[in-house]
């Protein structure tokens, strides 16, 4: 009897939620149950300053104003506490053995350096790994690589690279005069590392790829680009590590068209290639986003009504998703849906796409949004209200991607929402599903937006509603070149070879063959009358024969008596001139 072998398929994860707010901070189950954990012990502290996952998802690090906690989100077991009261940076390694934290740099009363403000723990152990001082918070956090083979972070316009968490010794410098920023690539080794050193004294700014630890030697850069119009610029890599997305953003815009500032998309490939992408539509670049496949990214950009175009990796347009009211493009983290998102200032309406047929499945809106985040399952959604963006109407909902509203969660009173997160998990967890496009069904009743009416002026009110629109709505198209050829067979194509073959050996014989003279009937007497074949040649002829007739006219009217002109004798005399040509 046949051996039956039985796999047990496992149920996939429901993403944790973590809510924090004035009221404390809290975790929700997401879809399908939408309840809060039964696990986690809220803490209702009103001074949840910070918080976050780490990046596999397996712990939660949050600071209350008292402690700074870390737990363990599989059962909420308590792993460490860290008397640390007043973290308001808070960051855990990649593969959960470093405790990053930043407090606001202080120094003494007398003036004195203040002590260091950034602390490294062992997340084993507890214990403190080392110490820096850092005064800024931007960019505060160390910088590791995917495999925490390397550790870096910006320190006096140079670049310290750690190895193997030891940090103690600095293992690599990169020394560039006033590098400003960098971003390691993401991935495991070979690491590779982008900076950016802003221009001054009428020098350009640049952006440097290098290979770690390739950095000495002119030649050691894997690709570089620069570029006048940079007072900043956001760095941004693919998920295989072969090319970056660099916005270069001025604060001000010499030709008075934005007060935006302005903003060129520039695209850098690590075997040295580069690009201005370029952008049919005038205006500021609002948001830039790869997919997951790292073969093409979407950028929406332009004076509203916003236009969203979909590029590949040789800054071609792939599809053009028309005008609308957005400014952000989210895609899902399997990369086969994308939404474009108006938010801030613009009312929320979202276009969520099928990115493998490029069909619209839905558009729903979340007025008042301020915050966007795709559920690691690929097919939820969170819009949260948050504050200090806008400090009424906190709350957040739960989306399906096909327009549903599946949960809602408004504040009480008085409280405000200040962060939702949903908890991320490895690449391959949740593998992509088939898009859907019958909206799934919910308890929630649907929200009914009512219409806003456009203000007309009082002398307007009183008379029937014009037509008129301020802007043609661009409706969307596919970029790519039609070609109405159907590709052809092996077989058509040697049928193809061979007919043309045989034609070329036809032209030859007819070529090699004596020419048949021609009757005498048949000559004639114009000395340039044979068409030659080649359209360039017949049209002189046709030429030289307008003017052997004009001077034929000449000679015939010289012949009657008449005085010819002293230009018209030249001319006359011309003929022979002509036909020695």
């Amino acid at each position: 009897m046949p051996a039956i072998s039985f796999r047990l398929i496992m149920a996939p994860p429901v993403p944790l939620l973590s809510v924090r707010g004035s009221d404390g901070i809290n975790m929700v189950h997401g879809p399908p149950k939408l309840t809060d954990s039964e696990t986690f012990q809220r803490d209702l502290s009103k001074n949840c300053k910070v918080s976050t996952f780490s990046k596999d998802g397996k712990l939660f690090g949050w600071c209350n104003g008292e402690v700074t906690n870390i737990v363990n989100c599989s059962d909420s077991k308590l792993l460490h506490t860290f008397d640390l009261p007043k973290v308001v940076g808070l960051e855990i390694s990649p593969k959960n053995t470093i405790l990053s934290t930043w407090q606001t740099y202080s120094t003494g009363k007398d003036g004195t350096a203040g002590v260091p403000n950034l602390q490294l723990y062992d997340l084993k152990t507890g214990n403190s790994l080392k110490s820096f001082i850092q005064k800024k918070m931007q960019n505060w956090s160390p910088v590791w690589s995917e495999d925490e083979c390397i550790c870096a972070r910006n320190v006096n316009n140079e670049v310290h690279f750690f190895e193997n968490n030891i940090f103690d010794t600095i293992a690599n410098k990169l020394h560039l005069q006033k590098v400003s920023n960098f971003e390691l690539s993401p991935g495991e080794h070979p690491c590779k590392v982008a900076v950016y050193v802003p221009g001054s004294k009428g020098a350009p700014s640049f952006v440097r790829l290098y290979q770690y630890p390739n950095f000495a030697g002119p030649h050691s850069a894997l690709a570089n680009k620069s570029f006048f119009k940079a007072d900043r610029v956001t760095m941004l890599w693919n998920s295989k590590s072969t090319a970056v997305l660099v916005t270069a953003s001025t604060d001000v815009d010499k030709t008075g068209a934005s007060y935006y500032g302005e903003q060129t998309l520039h695209y850098i490939a690590v075997n040295g290639e580069s690009a201005v992408v370029q952008l049919p539509k005038n205006g500021p670049i609002y948001d830039v986003a790869w997919n997951r496949n790292a073969t093409e990214f979407c950028v929406v950009y332009g004076f509203m009504p916003a236009k969203a175009t979909v590029f590949n990796l040789k800054c071609d347009p792939i599809f053009d998703f028309g005008t609308g009211p957005r400014n952000a493009v989210f895609y899902s983290p399997q990369g086969h849906i994308l939404v474009l998102a108006g938010f801030g200032n613009l009312r929320g309406q979202m276009e969520v796409w099928d990115m493998k047929n490029y069909k619209l499945i839905s558009k729903p809106t979340a007025s008042d949004a301020t915050f966007f985040s795709w559920c690691p399952d690929g097919q939820h959604i969170v819009t949260a209200t948050c504050s200090p963006r806008l400090r009424v109407g906190n709350g957040y909902k739960i989306w399906h991607y096909t327009g549903t509203l599946l949960h809602r969660y408004d504040m009480p009173d008085n409280t405000e929402l200040w962060q939702v997160a949903w908890q991320p998990f490895l690449c391959g967890v949740f593998p992509a599903k088939a898009v859907v496009y019958q909206a799934v069904p919910s308890d929630i009743p649907a929200e009914e937006t009512r219409p806003v009416e456009a203000y007309r002026p009082p002398a307007l009110r009183n008379k029937p509603v014009s037509s008129y629109k301020l802007h043609e709505d661009e409706p969307p198209q596919s970029m790519k070149p039609q070609t109405t050829e159907k590709p052809m067979s092996k077989s058509a194509l040697k049928n193809q070879k061979k007919r043309e073959s045989k034609k070329a050996a036809k032209q030859e014989a007819k070529v090699d063959e004596p020419a048949e003279p021609i009757p005498n009937s048949a000559q004639s007497n114009d000395p340039i009358s044979v068409a030659t074949g080649d359209p360039e040649i017949d049209k002189k002829i046709k030429n030289l024969k307008k003017k052997l007739k004009a001077i034929e006219q000449l000679k015939e009217l010289q012949s009657s008596g008449k005085t010819l002109e002293k230009n018209q004798i030249e001319k006359s005399k011309g003929k022979y001139a002509f036909l020695r040509k």
